[in-house]
Order: structure tokens, then sequence, then C-alpha cells
């Protein structure tokens, strides 16, 4: 039986035995190691980050005595529920996301400190328990970001909107005019728009690749 370490765009954890292509966490630990159950605060601090599944060889026992291990369909999603790229096993593509989300404030202004984002996302990204959702018009939405439709999350990808499961993407539509209620906090937002480019399920490439 898997463990409800599955994160959802919507910041919500699930039990589903797909494997993603990421790993994170959300500052230490949360979950009661003896009943392994859903916590009821799913998080131990405001440093939520985004982590590769292998990094120098280290072992650990998934929601044992340590930090609670959570796991993503693809970086896309662990955006939407207001992740960042770890600094220290994903210190490039921390450093990017950094220089891109500062480049959309202002060229010239130095990179944000990892606690100052951390800050920033989790003001964006929540309101008490609650995920806050940002309304903007889909127009306006760079690639990689994630909304709510009709209930489900779907990503935006060249001009489509792409079905999420954690399997992966399933089914794809144009964008629709009008405003969106968008997943993905406006600080992610700003990086995407400034170039930084997110890891992405191979499915989505399947999915546009069909014309």
């Amino acid at each position: 039986m898997p463990l409800p370490n599955r994160v959802t765009p919507f910041q919500s954890l699930e039990a589903n035995a797909a494997r993603g292509l990421l790993m994170g966490n959300r500052g230490g630990r949360f979950h009661d190691p003896a009943s392994q159950a859903v916590p009821h605060r799913p998080w131990a601090s405001r440093q939520w980050i985004i982590c590769v599944l292998a990094f120098k060889g280290r072992q650990r026992q998934v929601w044992h005595s340590g930090y609670t291990e959570l796991f993503f369909c693809d970086e896309v999603t662990a955006l939407a529920a207001g992740h960042r790229p770890c600094m220290e096993c994903r210190r490039t593509d921390a450093l990017a996301y950094r220089r891109a989300a500062a480049h959309d404030d202002g060229p010239d202004l130095p990179l944000p400190s990892c606690p100052a984002l951390d800050a920033q996302l989790d003001h964006e990204r929540r309101l008490g328990r609650t995920q806050i959702v940002h309304r903007l018009p889909f127009a306006a939405l760079p690639d990689g970001a994630m909304v709510r439709l009709e209930g489900e999350a779907h990503a935006v990808k060249q001009g489509q909107l792409l079905a999420w499961s954690h399997q992966g993407y399933g089914q794809r539509q144009p964008l629709p005019g009008g405003e969106a209620e968008v997943l993905t906090p406006p600080t992610t937002l700003g990086a995407l728009r400034g170039g930084y480019a997110p890891l992405w399920h191979p499915s989505a490439y399947g999915l546009l690749a069909q014309g």
C-alpha cells in the first residue's frame, strides 16, 4: 500500500503508486512514523523545496524518523503546489529559478535569498490551510503555469491545456479565453516568465507531438 506522500497541484497529499520524477519536503517532519496517516497540518516550516530522487548515494527510510519525504509527478506539479528548487541537490536549477524570479521584478535587482523566497511563496500559496488561487487571464500565463478548470488541474504548454494526473498528462485542449484560476504562485509565474524551464513529465511532450 503506497504512503500518502504524492503531492497534487492543490498542495494535498494522496496515496498513489505512480513514481514521480522528483521528491522534496516541507521543512522537516510533520508525519507520524507510527500511523503514517495523512498529517493534519501538511508542512513543518515554510521551506517547501523540490529535490532530485537520488543524491550522493544517500539512503533513507521514507516516512520514518527524519523529514517527511514527498514525491511529485514533475516539477510543474511541485511549482504549482508552492515549492521551489533545493539549493543543495539542485543548486544550478535553484540559482536559475532565483535569477528568473529577480528578472521578472527588474533585471538589475540582486538575487532574492532562499529565506526571502520562502517567506514570499508562503504568503502567496496559502491562507492558513487553504490554497490561495490567483485569477489571471489565460492569455497572460507562461508555459508551466497550472490552473484549476472545472475542479481539475491543467498545465499550460504551447497554447494548450494538459490535464494532470499523478501518472502524467492525459488529454489536451486549446487554451480558452477569459480568466483562469491559477494554482501556481505569482513568484513562480514570474520565474517562468523570466525564462525558468521546469522539468516536465514525458507524457506532456507525447501529447504535443500528436499534432
